[in-house]
């Protein structure tokens, strides 16, 4: 009896020394909902491809997908961050902070972010003031920063329609969001030489003075930017905010507006000329190629020639591609899996 119980007890010790999670064999990627259509068809190609189970892939935003694979190692975090804007200095020192060092950035491609209305509304000639004086809550006027007092469009700007200012875009853990804001709110102001003086010799004054959005015309519409594209069809006067790949894939239902006087399509993106463009990363943790089974796999499907190569299978789902020779480097860094620097900001 006491043979078998201390066999028992042996056996009992090895369980308890068994690690708590076994491999995971599925990739785990997450993060923003601009990636999540281009990971997700990655993704259905790879399983067929390999014959392994798909990637588990989670549209919950930049902020949100960084936060979840900065969150530790091993197979119970994300391998993969799907991100459309870069990753952020703070993010970079968190993942440090839980023991996430080595992470390899990729770009995958550039995006645009669109303003767009239904098909049959009014056109926008926007410029980047516009929307600067329409969606941020505290706005310069005459020497001074005060609550934004405009209500409609066309108190703004000389052209525009008179529509109520109601624009339904992405929340705050959206890289999107962080964008649109860099790129549309933060420039229209800056247009302003008081403002770019601000910035100047302060620049965290500038973001607290310029960034926050405003309640009562813009509207957290979640990460589903299908469900912004339905909105706008059952709601006349209203604009929505969201990556190019949805309003390509919707053209017969809304349109986007120019701005600058610059229309946003494939070209445009590509060559820079439309001021809302972006590009699009995906951040690979280096540690988990030897915990998750298919994960290099997955990532060389991802920057491959057929997938995000010119005339490859996502360009069809509105990713436009790297030029050339930036796509073969970042197939470079792919198979070296080369580790990032820390981001400057």
């Amino acid at each position: 009896m006491k043979k078998y119980l201390g066999c028992a007890a042996a056996l009992a010790l090895l369980a308890g020394a068994a690690p708590a999670h076994a491999a995971r064999d599925y990739v785990w990627a997450a993060g923003s909902s601009t990636v999540f259509p281009f990971a997700t068809r990655v993704a259905e190609n790879y399983a067929k491809k390999t014959g392994r189970k798909a990637p588990k892939v989670e549209s919950l935003g930049t902020g949100g997908g960084i936060k979840l694979f900065c969150g530790g190692t091993g197979d119970a975090y994300p391998d993969i961050a799907n991100a459309s804007r870069p990753m952020k200095k703070s993010e970079f020192d968190a993942c440090a902070a839980k023991g996430v060092k080595d992470i390899v950035a990729i770009k995958i491609g550039f995006d645009g972010i669109v303003v767009a209305a239904d098909k049959d509304g009014p056109d926008y000639n926007f410029r980047l003031e516009h929307l600067y004086l329409g969606l941020a809550q505290t706005v310069l006027r005459q020497g001074k920063f005060i609550a934004n007092p405009y209500t409609t469009w066309d108190e703004i700007g000389q052209g525009l329609p008179g529509n109520r200012i109601q624009v339904y875009g992405p929340p705050p853990t959206s890289g999107t969001r962080d964008a649109f804001v860099e790129l549309a709110i933060e420039a229209g102001a800056r247009k302003y030489p008081t403002i770019e003086e601000v910035r100047s010799n302060n620049e965290a004054r500038f973001k607290q003075l310029v960034d926050p959005l405003r309640k009562d015309g813009w509207v957290d519409a979640g990460e589903n930017d299908n469900a912004i594209v339905g909105t706008l069809t059952k709601t006349p006067g209203s604009l929505g905010v969201f990556g190019w790949s949805y309003l390509e894939e919707n053209m017969d239902k809304i349109k986007g507006m120019p701005v600058n006087g610059v229309r946003p399509n494939a070209a445009t993106i590509s060559d820079g000329s439309y001021p809302l463009a972006r590009s699009l990363y995906i951040y690979v943790k280096k540690a988990n190629l030897k915990v998750t089974q298919g994960l290099q796999e997955y990532v060389n499907e991802f920057v491959s020639d057929a997938a995000t190569g010119r005339g490859g299978y996502l360009q069809s789902r509105g990713l436009i591609p790297l030029p050339a020779g930036q796509h073969d480097g970042q197939k470079a860094v792919a198979q070296t899996m080369k580790v990032m620097a820390r981001p400057a900001s």
